[in-house]
């Protein structure tokens, strides 16, 4: 099931800040996300705590997207950055 990608305004802002290199690589994870979810490389996770109902997934070692449905076939996309931007 492929699935429609939104992005919040707070992701545009820390994804505009990342490196060109870096966005690039952001943009191929995004593209395994739409066409399954739980694609082996993204390593996706659900969250704990205040951030319950919140997945996670790795774009690299250091850098995590945050995500949450609005249905079941769109994504919306929270923020991206280190674990502690955007676990903060």
């Amino acid at each position: 099931m492929a699935y429609r990608v939104e992005y919040s305004p707070r992701f545009i802002r820390m994804y505009r800040n990342l490196e060109p290199a870096l966005q690039d690589e952001v943009d191929e994870k995004v593209e395994l996300l739409k066409e399954t979810k739980y694609h082996a490389r993204l390593k996706v996770h659900k969250l704990a705590g205040r951030l319950t109902g919140i997945k996670s997934f790795s774009v690299n070692y250091r850098i995590r997207i945050t995500f949450s449905f609005i249905n079941k076939s769109t994504i919306v996309l929270e923020r991206v950055g280190t674990h502690d931007e955007v676990y903060e």
